[in-house]
């Protein structure tokens, strides 16, 4: 038995299941997409109506912070976070709940992330006279591609700035109930990527008489991926991927132009910059080999998830005292994806984690992914993650971060 095991807090979050799963659910069939998300924020204040919150409004997204003030004094300040935007693509799960909009779905899990963080408020709103300080709860649309975080920080939101912040991501194809996370960084910065070669379009028949920017920019795939193995360090991971080809729309023309686009990741600044300018190179000198001209524009996306070292000891103290040491996972590497979390860990220290929601006896190795139309959870998980988080944030009122990971 853990120390913490008489003091109510899971137990609580257990009772709290039913209303943290029906909203869930709620969310989860009428998904909405981008920074106007006011059903969910609606589902959300409805939830959490009888509460002692004081609620924050920005001009940029209809996301909302709610202040939960401590009743036991002054003291520090901290930050949960949880997403409530969906994607722009059809369910296959057949749930009774499925989404009820075509072509949108919650298969990255903000649907359970609010559920989650709505449970932790109700939660520390029952504790309120025995906390000191204020927590700040982050219900924020736009996080699939929009910046909605950002945009929130630039509202002001979020001042003054917590001592620190948490939030979760769920992994459908990890095991049940585990907290998964690691130091430093936890995802890649996402830029997305757009080459024009253009050459001089005819007809199909006399390729002679024209400049075919096709095999040009076919070239530069195959150089980009050898730009990346030959120049930069194995151990300083980069991914760059083309995922769009885009030329002539019939079999008997040349088109005058190629158009490619695809993704960059990679997990520092410097290497990012240097990816830029060496993908520059590849694809003006290759189209400048062949007569042509070619151009190479880059959209940055979101920075590099970093967690602070301390929060993540916070975090894995909470977890392994209060489900024991087997609920914890140090993950060994860095995952290449993306989340806009990182723009709340570049204004304070904080750190996202990880939590499996497989079924107890499933083979979560098989479990459908993230953004696939299959994807599904096990809810009896929700409980576990909402008294975690609001275990995060009485430590970090209690303690703050500890001085050294």
């Amino acid at each position: 038995m853990n120390q913490h095991s008489n003091d109510g807090l899971t137990a609580a979050a257990e009772a709290l299941g039913p209303q943290i799963t029906a909203l869930r659910r709620a969310i989860h069939a009428d998904p909405e997409l981008g920074i106007e998300t006011p059903r969910t924020m609606a589902k959300v204040r409805e939830m959490l109506a009888d509460l002692p919150l004081e609620w924050r409004e920005g001009t940029s997204t209809t996301g909302q912070v709610a202040v939960l003030k401590g009743g036991a004094g002054e003291g520090r300040r901290v930050l949960l976070r949880g997403d409530m935007d969906a994607l722009p693509m059809g369910e296959e799960t057949g749930l009774d709940f499925a989404s009820e909009v075509p072509g949108r779905m919650h298969a990255c899990g903000h649907d359970s992330h609010t559920a989650m963080l709505a449970g932790a408020v109700r939660l520390l709103a029952e504790r309120v006279d025995t906390l000191a300080g204020e927590i700040y709860f982050m219900f924020q649309p736009g996080e699939e591609g929009f910046g909605g975080a950002r945009m929130m920080i630039e509202d002001g939101l979020l001042d003054p700035k917590p001592d620190a912040a948490f939030a979760y991501h769920i992994i459908p194809n990890a095991p049940h109930g585990l907290f998964v996370c690691r130091e430093g960084a936890l995802m890649a910065a996402s830029d997305a990527i757009e080459i024009t070669v253009t050459g001089r379009g005819g007809h199909a028949s006399m390729p002679h008489a024209c400049a075919d920017p096709l095999p040009v920019a076919a070239e530069i795939v195959t150089a980009l991926q050898a730009t990346v193995t030959r120049r930069f360090d194995a151990a300083d991971p980069v991914v760059v991927t083309i995922t769009q080809f885009r030329a002539s729309d019939a079999d008997n023309i040349i088109p005058e132009r190629c158009i490619l686009r695809g993704t960059i990741r990679t997990l520092s600044e410097t290497t990012r910059e240097r990816v830029h300018a060496a993908c520059r190179q590849v694809v003006e000198g290759i189209a400048s080999a062949h007569g042509m001209a070619g151009t190479f524009t880059v959209e940055q996306g979101f920075p590099v998830t970093l967690n602070d070292a301390r929060a993540v000891a916070l975090a894995r103290n909470v977890v392994t005292d209060r489900f024991g040491a087997e609920a914890w996972y140090d993950l060994p590497d860095p995952l290449m994806t993306a989340e806009d979390f990182s723009y709340v860990l570049q204004a304070m220290p904080g750190a996202m984690v990880l939590l499996g929601v497989a079924k107890p006896d499933a083979d979560w190795q098989k479990a459908p992914g993230l953004h696939s139309p299959h994807m599904h959870i096990d809810e009896s998980v929700l409980p576990r993650g909402s008294a975690a988080l609001a275990a995060f944030a009485m430590a970090t009122l209690e303690r703050g971060l500890p001085e050294t990971a």
